[in-house]
């Protein structure tokens, strides 16, 4: 059938099964909004096109399906920078589609025009500028595919916009074939047979997990595997909810804000085994002094990751969950070296030198109690997005997430303002769940404009506001390894955030004393709508243990 091209796009979100767009509509994009209103489809219209990105990111992590997200051409494609770089950081399925100026326009520097594919190239799997109608269906079923499968990312599509009022004729493929794009999900069988025989001969193994454990949804196997051949877990931030926080043999996240006992484990392991994780910096601390006595095993589906950093003794390229699949058809716990000694030694650290905080009754409010309260409060069972900063690591310490997809967190970027918008695009996910956003005062103003979209759509998120006056890690290095000197990291002047909440038409509620925690939370947890709770904690409180930048892991600032 012959269609345009602003009703191809719409065709295709049709077949993929999209049930929801986030965006901002502009001159480039008019004539696929008008397709969108036509067809009646799910469109949240946030205040900013970087809130657009966030949300569709939000909305991919709790999911684990694409989200879609569509701004003109211009500024308002380049305000998708941030959050498409946020997803690509993090290997998350996002397809964004932007307005272009009109084919014949296009290098001639014409109103609101950028050039976007070339902008966002780096940050991007793959894009596309599209200049003939004739390729799009194709274009947009390759987008999905791309960004979907392998180590999932986003995926960019730049439509010219008198491309999307042509018409061409409409097929849209079943499968496409790319022979220079073919991931491989059947990990080697004889690498598989070697890591299996490595775990067996191990005495003092470590699981090593990321997010992608989340991505593949391989969490029941890797329990299974650290159940099996009794090996203790650590998990990354994104890899939260990969085993549920309160399993005996979780250990906590690693790295800078670590836990002892999972910064110990890795320092003393024989067999440290790597399982969708790119042994990023804030994990590994000084490379050279990295799980100094440990073999590697590294599994993972891009084969760019494994060898980057750190060496792979025995490396698996293929799918997390296919590979441990195969992988625990080679073990028997019968077959397996005795853990008891190693697991008892790890628990000792655990039970011995736990995360630790006071808080004191009638005191200043400490902000590792309100996330204690948020999780006790609602069981656990939320889905908490969070911000960036000192909050974001008391979230991943504190609330103790029980499954995958629980905690969605910026996590290779570090994008501050991402954790609103993100619970935004959650709840439009799990309209039914109870989404919560922990924010810091700092991160939350990046995007606060997006209490505006959380009213107009009734959206229930629930905001807590961990407001300490600070940018409050900023203030933190500058306290350990500047001096103490606070250049411009103070947030004096902060509007109040009750009176902002109430002034978009959300409630707003201020807790300063602990006394107060519980009896908010509560409250906000029962009202309709959205809620933002300010809570004014001890500005000087600092997250720990902390791992000073270029030293060992196990060389813990507050590790006692």
């Amino acid at each position: 059938m012959r269609l345009t091209g602003a009703q191809m796009v719409l065709a295709c979100l049709e077949a993929e099964n999209v049930e929801v767009i986030f965006g901002f509509p502009g001159g480039a994009v008019l004539t696929l909004y008008d397709e969108i209103f036509k067809k009646g489809i799910r469109h949240i219209l946030t205040r900013h096109e970087q809130g657009a990105a966030h949300a569709a990111d939000g909305y991919a992590r709790a999911s684990g399906k694409p989200g879609v997200v569509i701004a003109t051409s211009g500024p308002g494609a380049t305000n998708l920078v941030t959050g498409i770089a946020t997803a690509y950081m993090d290997s998350i399925p996002i397809v964004a589609i932007t307005g272009q100026v009109a084919t014949p326009l296009i290098g001639t520097d014409a109103f609101q025009e950028a050039d976007i594919t070339g902008i966002t190239m780096p940050i991007t799997k793959h894009n596309y500028l599209v200049k003939d109608i004739n390729e799009l269906p194709y274009v947009l079923k390759e987008a999905f595919h791309v960004a979907c499968t392998g180590r999932k990312g986003p995926v960019l599509i730049d439509l010219p916009k008198d491309l999307q009022v042509q018409e061409g004729e409409f097929a849209y493929p079943a499968q496409v074939e790319m022979s220079t794009y073919r991931p491989t999900y059947e990990g080697h069988t004889g690498q598989i047979t070697r890591a299996a025989n490595a775990i067996k001969k191990a005495k003092r193994p470590l699981l090593y997990t990321g997010g992608g454990v989340i991505s593949s949804g391989a969490h029941e196997e890797l329990l299974e595997l650290s159940r099996r051949v009794s090996i203790p877990v650590t998990t990354t931030l994104t890899g939260m909810g990969g085993v549920p926080c309160d399993y005996d043999f979780f250990l906590g996240m690693p790295g800078m804000h670590g836990t002892y006992a999972a910064n110990n484990a890795i320092n003393e392991s024989d067999l440290l085994i790597a399982v969708g994780v790119r042994f990023d910096d804030r994990v590994t601390g000084k490379l050279e002094t990295f799980a100094p006595q440990a073999q590697i095993i590294h599994i993972d589906i891009d084969p760019a990751e494994i060898g980057k950093n750190v060496v792979a003794h025995i490396p698996i390229v293929g799918d997390v969950r296919l590979v441990l699949k195969e992988l625990l058809k080679r073990l028997q716990s019968a077959e397996t070296h005795d853990t008891r000694e190693w697991c008892a030694k790890v628990l000792e650290w655990k039970t011995a030198k736990p995360l630790r905080y006071r808080q004191e009754p009638g005191s200043c409010l400490k902000p590792q109690f309100v996330i204690e309260e948020l999780y006790r409060l609602t069981r656990g069972e939320a889905i908490v997005t969070t911000d960036v900063g000192q909050h974001q690591m008391w979230a991943a310490q504190y609330y103790r997430v029980k499954r995958p997809r629980a905690l969605i967190s910026s996590g290779g970027l570090g994008t501050m303002g991402f954790g609103f918008p993100a619970a935004i695009g959650a709840q439009m996910a799990f309209p039914e769940k109870q989404v919560i956003c922990i924010a810091g005062d700092g991160s939350f103003q990046m995007n606060s404009q997006e209490l505006a979209t959380a009213v107009c759509y009734n959206i229930p998120v629930k905001v807590a506001i961990i407001n300490n006056q600070y940018l409050g890690m900023v203030r933190q290095w500058q306290k350990f390894f500047y001096g103490g000197r606070y250049a411009h990291s103070s947030l004096a002047g902060s509007p109040d955030f009750v009176k902002l909440a109430e002034a978009y038409g959300a409630r707003g509620f201020r807790v300063t004393r602990p006394e107060e925690t519980a009896a908010a939370i509560d409250t906000a947890l029962n009202t309709p709508g959205p809620v933002v709770i300010d809570f004014q904690v001890d500005p000087e409180e600092n997250v720990l243990p902390m791992v000073a930048p270029n030293t060992s892991i196990v060389e813990m600032i507050g590790g006692e």
